[in-house]
């Protein structure tokens, strides 16, 4: 298996935790000051945040930072949508 890059392992953890509090990218966004493109560009790897943000992301989907950057195979997500989730 392919090693994994950190903003590879926050995309899957943002979007794993996002759907667990039943957020959709838009309320996510929202509820950060945040805008649906930059959501969008982390959940799919192309952007890195600040630890600053790293820090209100956490904060917004009560966990820690640690876990947001901590791999953990069960939190792949196949859903394109939130309405469509598959959460263990």
């Amino acid at each position: 298996m392919e090693k994994l890059k950190s903003k590879d392992i926050l995309a899957i953890n943002l979007k794993y935790y996002r759907y667990k509090n039943n957020l959709s990218q838009e309320k996510f966004a929202e509820m950060l000051g945040s805008t649906l493109p930059y959501i969008n560009q982390l959940e799919n790897g192309r952007r890195k945040p600040t630890l600053e943000l790293l820090d209100k992301f956490a904060s917004k989907l009560n966990v820690t930072s640690a876990e947001l950057i901590t791999y953990n195979k069960k939190h792949h997500i196949d859903a394109k949508r939130i309405d469509e989730k598959k959460v263990n």
